[in-house]
């Protein structure tokens, strides 16, 4: 009897125990307080297109800049790592402008999920870009000497910025008639887009959106449209991505994605296969 008495202590404790345990389980922390860093506060926030607008030098010649005071920028997340196609980025917009932030992480989706506001610090920050891309990270020299903006460390991230809460997310249509319109590439490359009624060149059944023996020296392919100059606008895949080799659709599609900019080049990025939408 006294054995069984031990025994149905020991079950009530850990029963005890298990309850505590359940109980920090069901927290959701789904307000993004987990995640960043709460002291970040609004004291100087400029829009993305004020941003993009006092440093447009910077910007259009390649070149970077630390910013030196306190300064911040929101936006919703548009686009992340989702499928592997975005790697070490997230694509944001506040309705004004679109911006890349580069950051050396992977799993970004986990805690940007499309949709979610975050507040950015900028102080310590750089913005310039690549290829006249606009982006936010730290410099970065590549073996050729070339330095630029790029990812920056994870924890500098994380102390840089603070997950505000979720917002709709919807893709504006992209105006093929301004393909080649300098404006219309400056006020939007960077953006959540959708391209309508597109086919892919070649496709065949067999092509897919980036083999490896069709890769580049950043290990991504360039899928052309048809009746549109590769010149123009391409779709740019990582030969890490999800779908990467998933046959092009042969059909009229619909792609969405986020259309950033290679000097005069739209590269659409394909956030995740049902980002495009077979007619």
């Amino acid at each position: 009897m006294k054995h069984i008495h031990y025994i149905y202590i020991l079950a009530l404790i850990g029963g005890l125990f298990c309850s505590c345990m359940d109980k920090d389980w069901d927290i959701p922390g789904t307000d993004g307080s987990e995640y960043g860093n709460q002291a970040v506060t609004e004291t100087n926030v400029m829009t993305i297109a004020q941003l993009k607008k006092q440093y447009s030098g910077i910007i259009s010649t390649g070149g970077y800049t630390q910013f030196t005071t306190p300064t911040q920028i929101k936006g919703v997340v548009t686009g992340n790592d989702i499928q592997g196609n975005i790697y070490n980025q997230v694509a944001i917009e506040d309705g004004t402008g679109s911006i890349i932030i580069c950051i050396a992480q992977g799993g970004l989706f986990g805690q940007l999920q499309v949709g979610r506001e975050i507040l950015v610090e900028l102080q310590d920050l750089y913005i310039g870009s690549y290829g006249q891309q606009p982006e936010i990270g730290t410099p970065y020299t590549n073996k050729n000497g070339r330095s630029y903006v790029s990812r920056m460390p994870r924890a500098l991230w994380q102390s840089h910025y603070k997950q505000l809460g979720m917002k709709s997310v919807s893709p504006e249509e992209f105006d093929l008639s301004k393909l080649t319109d300098a404006d219309y590439i400056k006020e939007n490359c960077g953006k959540l887009m959708t391209v309508k009624d597109v086919k892919f060149q070649g496709a065949n059944g067999t092509k897919v959106f980036a083999a490896d023996k069709d890769k580049d020296a950043a290990n991504s392919v360039n899928r052309s449209l048809q009746g549109v100059s590769s010149n123009y606008m391409v779709v740019r895949t990582s030969t890490y991505a999800d779908f990467a080799n998933k046959p092009l659709p042969k059909g009229l599609v619909d792609i969405t994605g986020i259309f950033t900019r290679y000097n005069n080049t739209w590269q659409i990025l394909i956030r995740e296969e049902s980002d495009i939408v077979e007619k």
